[in-house]
């Protein structure tokens, strides 16, 4: 809105303008615009400013034809300033602050037909809007470059660790269910594996095992969604944000279906998040469910694709820890491969 009322300001100055020194501000304004933009990758912005520059240009060639038809203008050759009246109000191209190259390529802009100085303001965006997405594209390859330059050196320095850290843990903590009535006995984790309390699962050592910069993966159903996020804190992460895991099919319960799980996301130290661009997963993923408790393996792919040089720990891994992962648990067994 700003922008707009800006370029219309403009365009009802240059239209008021009739002398030279009126319009240079108007110019000298749209091209400062014009570079600022530019840096801020605004399109509607360059292309308002590019407008307002070239027709502040070509109003300044028009003007500056008329001056030199009127004898208001020196053209430099031909005459002698010195035969002329000193009561005449002749100037030079340095007097009313125009360079000679710029008055040729701004008369040139004048004695154009309007049809096609409409063209060339429009080839001159398209132009400058090329060029803009072709620098956005090469600083979001340099931003991926850099981001994954940090998670390579950020995974050699917890590898250099003398005692074994990780930079990725993800778990699905043995969430311990209260049922309400004897029917819902048969669907309680606890016939299924291992339950552990809240501050059992709080009490883990899942410090020792921490990098100082290490980013946390931890499930929660939706009924203990507040505390995992203690068990976040008592374990030292901070909450970003989460992944959601809708299972098609929906399950039990009390106040609505169980039709889904989350995956939330924390961290501590300094942890490089995705790059801009390549957030390339949605929070709500789509997966069919299987066993009981039985997390998809799409997720831990999500997280190698994200951090393919951290090591990486999976806690209450059920069955042989992933290739190039570790795993914990009382039904983990040896990595794959």
């Amino acid at each position: 809105m700003i922008a707009l009322t800006l370029y219309d300001e403009a365009r009802r100055a240059l239209d008021a303008a009739w002398r030279v020194d009126e319009v240079m501000p108007i110019r000298d304004r749209a091209a400062a615009v014009l570079a600022a933009a530019r840096i801020a990758r605004d399109e509607q912005l360059v292309r308002q400013a590019t407008e307002i520059r070239l027709r502040a240009e070509r109003k300044a060639g028009e003007l500056l034809r008329e001056m030199a038809i009127n004898g208001e203008r020196d053209r430099g050759a031909g005459g002698d300033r010195k035969s002329r009246s000193p009561d005449a109000t002749v100037k030079t191209l340095d007097e009313i602050g125009v360079t000679k190259s710029q008055s040729s390529r701004w008369q040139k802009l004048a004695d154009m037909r309007t049809e096609d100085f409409e063209a060339k303001l429009s080839g001159a965006s398209k132009e400058i809007e090329r060029a803009l997405v072709a620098t956005k594209a090469e600083r979001q390859m340099e931003k991926r470059q850099r981001r994954a330059a940090r998670e390579r050196e950020l995974g050699a320095r917890i590898c250099a660790w003398p005692t074994k850290r990780y930079g990725v843990i993800y778990c699905d903590p043995a969430w311990k269910f209260e049922t309400h009535s004897e029917n819902g006995l048969d669907r309680a984790a606890d016939n299924h594996y291992a339950t552990m309390t809240i501050d059992a699962i709080k009490a883990l050592d899942v410090e020792s095992i921490a990098a100082d910069d290490c980013v946390l993966f931890m499930w929660v159903t939706r009924p203990f969604l507040m505390m995992g996020g203690a068990v976040c804190e008592a374990w030292g992460f901070e909450y970003k944000t989460c992944f959601i895991w809708d299972k098609i099919v929906a399950g039990n319960g009390y106040w609505n279906l169980d039709d889904a799980e989350i995956l939330l996301i924390a961290t501590r130290g300094n942890v490089p998040c995705p790059a801009h661009g390549d957030q390339k997963f949605n929070a709500m993923q789509h997966e069919l469910k299987a066993a009981h408790s039985a997390k998809p393996e799409r997720f831990a792919e999500i997280i190698e694709t994200y951090f393919p040089h951290l090591p990486k720990i999976e806690l209450n891994r059920r069955g042989p820890a992933r290739k190039g992962w570790d795993a914990w648990g009382n039904e983990a067994e040896g990595a794959e491969g």
